[in-house]
């Protein structure tokens, strides 16, 4: 049976309190083996010293949670390790950003999700009709969000073909790359709004670093 994973991941509160909500997509076709990729990773950390925490890019950068504790160099090197293992996963991804300040309500926010992400389905339909099931995860983190995937996907898609569940990022690694997408893409957006803070400078450096660095590598598994 030909199977097909999205993890979905967010950026932003359903309060509309933030100046970016972002929704990205992390597409995986399970007959393309990702075990070798997460047993480097996780090698990786051990020989490195590295705590094995599961990822979550803001708590990281801001030595906060899990990572409190962490100085600057370890939790740096952290997201490196995690750079080098989203480099070589076979993933592909969407991220939708919208700017909050162009939506009077959430529910307007929420159409407008629904109807980019029968957009993007509908675009990229011809493959997705290849796979036999299509499993959509998601923490149901955002109420706007999980409503908006189950709506855009069942008018596309056949219900019959899709399977939900629920997933919590510290269980799946796949999870944590669709929060690593999130960031990069949240980045991006703000050091082209000349909003980047001194803790995205800190990780990234100035913007022109960060677009031909970890950005450039990122967007080549952009759909």
């Amino acid at each position: 049976m030909r199977e097909l994973s999205i993890f979905v991941d967010e950026s932003g509160s359903d309060g509309l309190s933030d100046r970016h909500y972002l929704l990205t997509v992390v597409m995986h076709d399970q007959s393309e083996n990702i075990a070798n990729s997460i047993a480097a990773y996780e090698g990786a950390l051990r020989a490195k010293g590295l705590p094995d925490i599961p990822f979550h890019a803001s708590p990281l950068m801001n030595g906060k949670d899990q990572y409190s504790g962490l100085d600057l160099r370890t939790r740096k090197m952290m997201l490196g390790s995690f750079r080098v293992f989203f480099r070589h996963m076979p993933v592909k991804y969407h991220t939708f950003a919208y700017a909050t300040k162009q939506f009077a309500s959430l529910d307007k926010l929420a159409g407008a999700m629904r109807r980019d992400i029968v957009n993007f389905l509908f675009d990229n339909l011809a493959e997705l009709q290849y796979y036999d099931l299509v499993k959509v995860y998601y923490d149901n983190g955002q109420r706007s969000i999980a409503e908006s995937l189950h709506r855009a996907v069942e008018y596309a898609l056949s219900k019959d073909a899709v399977v939900y569940r629920s997933a919590q990022p510290s269980e799946y690694r796949l999870s944590q790359a669709a929060d690593y997408i999130c960031t990069m893409e949240l980045t991006a957006i703000k050091y082209a709004e000349h909003t980047a803070t001194a803790t995205d400078e800190k990780f990234f450096g100035k913007w022109s670093d960060f677009k031909k660095g970890i950005l450039k590598e990122t967007r080549k598994k952009l759909v």
